[in-house]
């Protein structure tokens, strides 16, 4: 509930701090006093727009600050999703500094706006006839419904189970766009990937095919080169084998002689075994050499396929075109194997809708069972408020699609004269009326549910007589579930306040400025009684506020 307010520099308002208490509050002033300035402030910590021209002194900020306890409304989760901090006492503070400028704080921790209203409609529900537009929605005429049907764990975990489903049809749709973008990509793929696979990708490939490529090309100049080595190294009287062997033998004759000519000689002798196996290799390649045309034309194929295939696919090395055709593999496979996860993925999503059926077959049963029991005390009310005719038809329509609330809509219909037809509120039920079943609905919630406080706005207006006591008296039993502060010019509601506030105005040094005081007995005593008969009231307007405050 609403404990502190405090607001500076705002309006007509230079600084006010005001506490409140549980049950009732009643607030009065007349017309004009600063009661719309008093929940203008309010509105601003609960995140509605700023605006520069309230600053009654543009030379300084305005701020207002707003103390809650909120131990009763569970809201440890919603603080901890948010990033913030939980307090049982939390402090919500706006400011606006002159340039227009505005920040927001939740216990000291600067929070946006949108986080602002999010908090704001937790915890007050401003109330004017002006805001009973909600009530013609079917949203929140589910949530009534819900409440009384004690709905709340069973609507949290179909819509936990609801958001899980639809995340997994989220994925179920993608890999489906995925299957037909790679259905329509599959020949084409199958194509590249054949290609790919009938060329000879091997690391080194294209060094050793044109190294290949340059020995056939040139046959003769190597025959002729091998050739003319073995030659030089054979000849019988000058070969290079024949002269190095004379130069063994006589190296051989003087190594006996001294260490030194016995190294020279044996590094001969390497010599010469190094140039007995060159010749014998000279021989073998020069054995091995042939004109084969018909290869030199296979591998140049290969060579200038690999070539095309490169420049196809715009890579630069052999390694890039192994990469790209595993990649074109994966492709391939991954359409056949998407066929597969789909199918799995589709029996679980049937699992998922046959269970959240069930919980919308589940909701709609406990509604249907809570339907008789709305309809019994809420026409009971509005009877009191000067409604006895008023009659409400409401029905639960199936449909098709997984909607927050389950798969149904709720066709709520109201008649509220008799012989009258039924019709959708909002074209049948005037403001008035609105506003008198919205605070029927309030009644009968705040049995079922932990609500917010409540502020109604001036809700009674053109109200009198014995449905004045009635709406208050709702007010009052109201009270005993929550918090609720009542703006009102009916005498009979503000007597019923366990507590009294009169907004006024008073001129001081120039200024008008707005204040806000809490009456004592006597003073509620006068304020009704003027309420009653004017400015000076009469003696039975005296007693009639006495006993309209005992």
């Amino acid at each position: 509930m609403l404990t502190e307010l405090r607001i500076s520099n705002y309006a007509l308002i230079d600084d006010l701090e005001v506490n409140f208490s549980k049950g009732l509050t009643s607030v009065t002033g007349e017309t004009g006093a600063g009661k719309s300035i008093l929940l203008g402030g309010l509105a601003l910590v609960l995140g509605k727009r700023a605006d520069l021209s309230t600053l009654k002194d543009k030379n300084k900020k305005c701020y207002v600050d707003a103390t809650f306890s909120i131990s009763a409304y569970k809201l440890e989760s919603f603080f901890e999703v948010l990033g913030l901090d939980y307090e049982p006492i939390t402090i919500i503070r706006r400011e606006i500094i002159s340039s227009g400028k505005s920040r927001a704080f939740v216990n000291d921790t600067p929070i946006t706006l949108d986080i602002m209203q999010q908090l704001g409609d937790r915890l007050i529900d401003v109330h004017s006839q002006h805001q009973t537009l909600s009530l013609t929605q079917s949203n929140y005429q589910l949530e009534v419904l819900d409440a009384l049907a004690k709905n709340n764990s069973l609507l949290e975990n179909y819509q936990n189970r609801l958001g899980a489903y639809r995340l997994h049809l989220k994925r179920h749709e993608d890999l489906k766009e995925q299957q037909n973008a790679l259905v329509q990509e599959k020949e084409y793929n199958t194509f590249l990937l054949t290609e790919l696979e009938n060329a000879p990708l091997t690391d080194g490939i294209l060094e050793s095919l044109k190294e290949e490529i340059e020995q056939l090309s040139h046959v003769e100049e190597i025959e002729f080169n091998l050739g003319k080595s073995v030659q030089i190294i054979e000849e019988e009287q000058q070969g290079v084998q024949v002269q190095l062997n004379e130069v063994r033998n006589s190296l051989q004759k003087v190594a006996r002689l001294s260490s030194r000519y016995e190294e020279l000689s044996q590094r001969m002798e390497s010599l010469v075994i190094e140039l007995i196996d060159l010749n014998s290799e000279l021989g073998r390649y020069t054995d091995e050499i042939e004109a084969n045309p018909v290869r030199l034309e296979e591998i140049q194929s290969q060579y200038q396929l690999i070539l095309d295939l490169i420049q196809k696919h715009q890579v630069q090395t052999v390694d890039e075109l192994i990469e790209k055709r595993k990649q074109l593999s994966e492709k391939v496979i991954q359409t056949a194997q998407l066929d597969e996860t789909l199918t799995r993925q589709k029996a679980e999503l049937d699992k998922e809708r046959k269970v959240l059926n069930e919980l919308s077959d589940e909701l709609n049963e406990n509604r249907q069972s809570a339907i008789p029991t709305f309809v019994s005390e809420i026409t009971k009310l509005l009877s009191l408020l000067g409604m006895p005719k008023a009659r409400f038809q409401l029905n639960l329509i199936a449909i098709d699609t997984f909607l927050p609330h389950g798969k149904v809509n709720l066709d709520f219909t109201f008649s509220a004269n008799e012989g009258s037809d039924f019709g959708p509120l909002a074209k049948v039920a005037s403001g008035g009326e609105l506003s008198r079943i919205m605070l029927s609905i309030k009644a009968i919630l705040s049995q079922f549910k932990t609500l917010p406080t409540i502020i109604f706005d001036e809700i009674d207006t053109g109200v009198s007589g014995e449905i004045a006591h009635k709406t208050a008296e709702i007010m009052a039993q109201m009270s005993d579930y929550m918090q609720v502060i009542t703006i009102t010019h009916l005498p009979q509601v503000a007597a019923k306040g366990i507590h009294h506030f009169k907004v006024f105005k008073e001129n001081k040094e120039g200024s008008t400025f707005t204040r806000l005081r809490k009456l004592s007995f006597e003073d509620r005593i006068i304020e009704i009684a003027q309420m009653l008969s004017g400015e000076v009231p009469t003696d039975s307007a005296l007693n009639h506020a006495k006993e309209l405050l005992n």
